[in-house]
């Protein structure tokens, strides 16, 4: 097992402690925000709505108004195609109107399969003693990053168990790391991260090195559900995960992302459960909400008893492209993920319901990208993946669909992200900002890293869509756009 030491410039994390203070602030006379008989109450109660009903809640998801609980168990209870046609309609409108024909790419890097938890659908959990376990060191982390770099991407999701292996510090040290990583033309300029909810302290120091969005996802938010399926380690504590994205905000991560594992429990209850918590962070942090909201679905992993086993709770294709559209309607100015972990038609389908964002190229075992790839990986893996195509493969798909991809990371360095980001969102103007910097991360693309195939579909793509930027900003990015071809990098609006 690799190790690293601590940074010298840091004061000493607080480990996996749970912090009881740190939750019952947040709690209302003892409870927290999701009321298990509520929801599953709602959902009889909005059984059967009336089509005009439904109608009326299409017209507020598309003025860009959240939705409340109970218009959203409507939508969820929709049986008439007819209604479901135009729900996906306007999901489409929706995610057009304010993110505009652009999907942003990334890639997951796994820094660490160590973990004290036992979670029964997770091939990392502590009880699988045929998974090979492993801490990558600095030097293996910059490794990766050159690999990710050298295939184009700028833009990564840095994923850790839960382990005092890979504490606050280890996590910094990985992040600066990253950052400091050059390779040519290319860097990556936004580091994502996904890991074990830590205490406000640790969450600063965090915010200190840069980080991007930080997600946690609370994989089911049925109460009983939760406590079966993670019986034992930290994870097994509701409220200590519940609130991680609480404590963050309240250390000045101001980018958080929520998620839950479809799979798990019944999946209109989880669509209930993500939106309750959207609403409870928008209330408590002067509106904002989750910048992104993921959802993936339970997939076969080695040694995880729940994934083979017979599911009542599948989700089927038809009841995930749903669920997408309602999430687009229900929360519409958030951002929304869908991964590799559905094949390639599934996301096809799910990007034009309104998902903004995507992952590439994706490997998930430790060291995969700068090791050989090989039939070991599999046992290095969480779960199985659905979609492996290379970065150019699925930029070049996108681009035959009319769609951008967007490298962008100028939002988060100009200071728009938390209440600015969500002010811009709730206007409908993000397309206004992120269009302009999609194009021209788009042209670093092809310039440096793209196919021949892919520079031909890509190359008209961007005049297409030159055109459709506001008449002032034309001159500005031509030029712009031009003077990437001559050698710049990195030019934002």
């Amino acid at each position: 097992m690799s190790t690293t030491t601590d940074s010298p410039r840091r004061s000493r994390g607080h480990g996996l402690a749970i912090r009881p203070e740190e939750v019952d602030r947040y709690l209302q006379e003892g409870r927290d925000f999701v009321d298990d008989e509520a929801i599953t109450g709602l959902l009889q109660a909005r059984r059967h709505p009336a089509a005009q009903e439904i109608r009326d809640i299409i017209a507020r998801a598309l003025s860009l108004q959240r939705l409340e609980p109970a218009q959203t168990a409507a939508l969820l209870n929709v049986e008439d195609p007819e209604l479901w046609s135009e729900i996906f309609a306007t999901a489409r409108d929706i995610k057009e109107k304010v993110y505009g024909p652009r999907v942003v790419t990334f890639a997951p890097l796994y820094c660490s399969n160590l973990c004290l938890n036992s979670c029964l659908y997770c091939g990392f959990r502590r009880e699988n003693a045929d998974q090979q376990r492993r801490r990558l060191t600095l030097e293996e982390v910059r490794a990766e990053t050159s690999a990710l770099i050298a295939g184009g991407h700028k833009r990564l999701i840095v994923v850790y168990g839960e382990h005092p292996l890979t504490d606050v510090h280890y996590i910094a040290d990985t992040i600066e790391a990253i950052y400091d990583t050059r390779l040519g033309n290319g860097e990556i300029r936004r580091v994502n991260v996904n890991a074990a909810p830590l205490c406000v302290d640790d969450y600063r120091i965090l915010q200190e090195v840069g980080i991007g969005t930080y997600q946690v996802f609370q994989e089911t938010y049925h109460h009983e559900t939760y406590r079966r399926v993670h019986p034992r380690g930290i994870k097994a504590d509701y409220r200590w995960r519940l609130y991680a994205l609480h404590r963050a905000q309240e250390a000045g991560v101001d980018d958080v992302a929520i998620g839950a594992l479809f799979g798990l429990y019944d999946w209109k209850f989880e669509v209930l459960g993500l939106l309750m918590h959207a609403i409870d962070l928008e209330q408590r942090f002067g509106g904002v909400g989750p910048h992104t909201i993921s959802f993936p679905r339970l997939e076969p992993a080695a040694a995880a008893p729940l994934t083979t086993a017979a599911n009542p709770h599948r989700v089927s294709d038809e009841d995930f492209h749903r669920l997408v559209a309602v999430l687009r309607l229900s929360v519409p100015y958030t951002g929304m993920i869908v991964t590799a972990r559905e094949p390639a038609a599934i996301r096809r389908e799910a990007l034009s319901l309104g998902c903004t964002q995507t992952d590439a190229s994706s490997r998930i075992g430790i060291g995969a990208y700068s090791d050989r790839y090989s039939a070991q990986e599999l046992q290095r893996q969480q779960f199985m993946l659905g979609d492996t195509r290379s970065l150019d493969e699925v930029v070049r798909e996108l681009a035959e669909m009319g769609l951008l991809t967007s490298f962008c990371t100028a939002g988060y360095r100009c200071g728009r992200t938390g209440s600015s980001f969500m002010q811009l969102a709730r206007a409908g103007k993000v397309h206004e900002f992120c269009i302009p910097n999609a194009l021209l991360t788009f042209k670093e693309y092809l310039v440096d890293y793209a196919s021949p195939e892919t520079r031909a579909v890509g190359e008209p793509l961007i005049l297409r869509h030159l055109a459709r930027v506001n008449p002032h900003l034309q001159p500005k990015l031509a030029e712009w756009l031009q003077a990437i071809e001559n050698g710049s990098r990195d030019l934002r609006f």
